[in-house]
């Protein structure tokens, strides 16, 4: 096991006085007690279940302060405190079990195996003891809780509901504590108005908001962390399914003339809802909306959490549009609303105007996948009120997302799907029957237009697209961002944030990068990794402003290791040392050019294995890093005498002829060894068994693990692209059967350590079952290898 923590701040011991003493925890006289006896008093105050003498000498019975003596015991023999009885002590306040995970002959071996931070004193005295428990509050045990968040979580802090608003939140370690009762929440809701009739009624699209905030921001204002996830109010599970799209068909001979029609426009001219008057607050309340657990961890922690689920959903107005400026807008309006900067009603009918009175406009964006994105999307609008983002496995192009290099490429499990499949799945208008059945004309005209705007015809990058490309207004953000995700997600690509992180740090905003090894995934209940702290103090520091750090204790690039278990590491980049590039000759991947030789494939495969494989692709994977030439190219490098971390970007370039006048080409770059990996998505370590804060929601936590067998290799990167697409992705060229080609791509960006006695292996071929349309047409692909390359930005060998 192995813990890290990026989230500690340093205090000098009058911070940390002062703090203990604001908890309950350190009185004035204290300082004056001897180290142990200052321990013992220290050690009774944080059990919450204490009421008596006798009890408190109880509980310290069933602490074992040595191998053979509880404290108590220990404290008859007048003994002085010691480095390994305190930590020993310290492990079990933090729920390791004695000889289960640690030794007790030697907890500091264990303490230290585990990356917890420590003191170390030759001679305890009482300003020690005072510096050693501060930091042990601060210290994270086996069930993935700080120890005051533990703590809080038994009711150490319960007295903290009755304080006055405005001396809270409490702050502890530059973070806030849980310091409000989750059962006092006011639940309201609000109709955001915005600048758009995307439903044609010609009326201004209200988007229903579901707010919770702390009973105290009746009387304090206090900062917001908004969520917007289309999903939020239901979705269309059945719809989805039904206009998924057909995969299996070839691709074709594209016109380099062919214009895809433009999608539908919206009015201009409609008509606002007329004010009839104010309201000091909602009317409207709800009793629990679908949450983010990052997002109630949040919540007794002194913020006021927003949902909103925009455009085209249930109870608001508009139809779905995927991705849109329109979207975009939505969502911003509600930014805008909470900033004091738009209007918002009560309900959807009275025309009674309501204020975010209890904000105090400062407004961060949460959320993964679809929710991360629109978090993006917003922040690239440069909107005021929004001080920071966190997205993570965001969008950054939905080009990037549905398309690559002139192909319709699906996201990683969801062949078939496209930008009209999840419009159609968030468009949760239809939970409400009467108001569907309204609507459903001019939705079923503008899902029409959408669908052939998208265009499936070419995978062309056109105006739809470009439309739902943030990249180019990246330089409008002014919100700190924080960016997470996946370098084995499939879904998301990792070349969306590569893309957004490149840019950000060319730019005067804050950014921070954390990469993990799962694929589409939430990282907040990890057992390893203080993220859920780590999140707490960026957001004091910029919602609540404050001084805490927060920008320089953050590392710039967290990387999670694909090597070792629970093994987190900081740099300063993601790309970092030197460029190394690789020949492709005679199956070999080497550092220098050789003799000119030839590859050649042939991608169609018999009857039953393209009925196999299109039903299970994984078949097709396995199949493929065992061809013989068939229907790929392989190139391996030489066994690595010492390890190699890869960084950055792939590139590779290529000359290829197709035997038709039309065809594409794949690569995927494998890490070729036996070797225990860790598993592809994080085991349950305990369900509900992470309390949020005191008699509130729970989260399962969860950690990667190594996986029970070896295996032989893992891929680690993947790219496509269309032979008419072969300089840009939005221009159409011919080509000719048997006409050679210069073709280069970028396969997705990586961050991966290859161990020493591993092999670099690239594969070409061209159908990928997973990810592109497969038409299983007879087409030879012809690949002189005198130019061919593989470059990779990044790489530094580990010895």
């Amino acid at each position: 096991m192995k813990i890290n923590q990026f989230s500690i701040i340093n205090a000098d011991p009058q911070q940390e006085q002062a703090e203990l003493q604001a908890i309950h925890l350190l009185k004035d006289e204290d300082m004056a007690m001897p180290a142990v006896k200052l321990w013992q008093s220290l050690l009774l105050r944080m059990h919450d279940g204490i009421d008596s003498p006798l009890t408190g000498q109880e509980w310290l019975h069933d602490i074992l302060a040595t191998p053979t003596a509880a404290i108590d015991d220990w404290l008859t023999g007048n003994a002085a405190l010691t480095t390994p009885v305190f930590y020993r002590v310290a492990l079990q306040l933090l729920n390791f079990e004695p000889e289960v995970d640690f030794n007790l002959d030697n907890p500091l071996k264990f303490w230290d195996q585990v990356t917890l931070p420590r003191r170390n004193h030759d001679t305890w005295r009482t300003a020690d003891v005072v510096d050693a428990i501060y930091l042990l509050l601060n210290t994270r045990g086996k069930n993935g809780q700080t120890l005051i968040d533990s703590l809080t979580s038994q009711g150490f802090l319960k007295w903290t509901y009755q304080l006055p608003a405005k001396d809270k939140p409490l702050f502890f370690n530059g973070k806030p504590l849980a310091c409000f009762d989750p059962h006092k929440f006011i639940r309201e809701v609000v109709y955001v108005e915005t600048d758009m009739d995307t439903d044609f009624d010609g009326q201004a699209d209200l988007v229903k908001a579901e707010i919770i905030r702390p009973q105290e921001s009746s009387v304090k204002k206090f900062p917001a962390v908004f969520t917007a996830s289309p999903y939020n109010q239901g979705t269309n599970d059945e719809w989805g399914e039904k206009s998924t799209h057909n995969v299996n068909h070839r691709l074709h001979h594209k016109d380099p003339n062919y214009q895809a029609p433009a999608e539908a426009s919206f009015p201009t001219n409609f008509a606002r809802q007329a004010v009839k008057g104010t309201a000091p607050h909602a009317t409207a309340t709800f009793t629990s909306t679908p949450a983010y657990t990052l997002n109630n961890y949040l919540a007794v922690r002194g913020y006021a959490i927003v949902y909103s689920a925009g455009i085209g959903t249930r109870d608001s107005d508009g139809l779905q549009t995927c991705g849109s400026p329109e979207q975009t807008d939505a969502m911003k309006a509600v930014v805008e609303w909470l900033h004091g900067d738009r209007r918002a009603f009560t309900d959807r009918h009275s025309g009674l105007l309501t204020t975010a009175s209890w904000c105090n406009g400062n407004v961060a964006m949460t959320g993964r996948s679809y929710l991360g994105t629109l978090s993006t999307a917003v922040a690239t609008t440069g909107v005021a009120g929004l001080k920071a983002i966190i997205s993570e496995a965001a969008i950054s192009s939905w080009y990037d997302y549905y398309r690559e290099n002139g192909l319709v490429r699906a996201a990683g499990g969801f062949q078939g799907e496209d930008a009209d499949t999840l419009a159609n799945e968030t468009f949760s208008r239809t939970k409400r029957p009467g108001d569907f059945q309204r609507i459903k004309p001019t939705y079923l005209n503008y899902i029409k237009q959408l669908t052939a705007a998208m265009d499936r015809q070419t995978g062309n990058y056109n105006a739809f697209w470009a439309n739902r490309d943030y990249r180019p207004n990246i330089s409008k953000i002014k919100a700190a961002v924080m960016m997470v995700h996946g370098l084995n997600d499939t879904n998301v690509k990792p070349s969306n944030v590569k893309a957004l992180a490149d840019r950000l740090q060319e730019m005067p905003v804050t950014s921070k990068l954390i990469l993990h090894q799962g694929q589409h995934i939430y990282i907040n209940a990890f057992q390893s990794l203080d993220f859920s702290e780590m999140v707490n103090l960026w957001l004091a520091n910029k919602l609540w402003a404050v001084n805490n750090n927060a920008d320089n204790v953050l590392p710039n690039v967290l990387v999670q290791s694909n090597k070792l278990p629970e093994t987190w590491t900081a740099y300063d980049q993601w790309t970092a040392g030197k460029a190394v590039t690789y020949h492709l000759q005679a199956g070999r991947l080497t550092n220098t050019a050789g003799e000119s030789t030839t590859c050649q494939f042939n991608d169609q495969q018999s009857p039953a294995d393209y009925q196999a494989w299109c039903k299970q692709p994984a078949k097709w994977q396995a199949a493929l890093v065992k061809d013989d030439g068939r229907f790929s190219c392989r190139f391996m490098s030489d066994k690595l005498a010492h390890g190699l971390v890869l960084r950055g970007t792939p590139h590779l370039s290529l000359q290829v002829a197709s035997s038709v006048d039309h065809g594409m080409v794949s690569a995927e770059l494998i890490d070729w060894g036996s070797a225990k990996r860790l598993t592809t998505s994080p085991v349950l370590i305990n369900r509900g068994g992470l309390p949020l804060g005191y008699h509130w929601a729970s989260d399962d936590l969860r950690e990667f693990k190594f996986q029970k067998e070896a295996s032989p290799y893992k891929v680690i990167s993947s790219g496509h692209i269309n032979l008419q697409n072969r300089h840009r992705p939005d221009q159409t060229e011919d080509l000719r059967a048997g006409q050679l080609v210069d073709v280069s791509l970028d396969l997705q960006s990586i961050f991966h350590e290859l161990a020493a006695g591993h092999q670099l292996e690239l594969i070409i071929y061209s159908t990928d079952y997973e990810f592109t349309l497969r038409g299983n047409e007879d087409i030879t692909y012809t690949l002189p290898l005198e130019k061919a390359t593989l470059t990779i930005p990044g790489s530094q060998e580990e010895r």
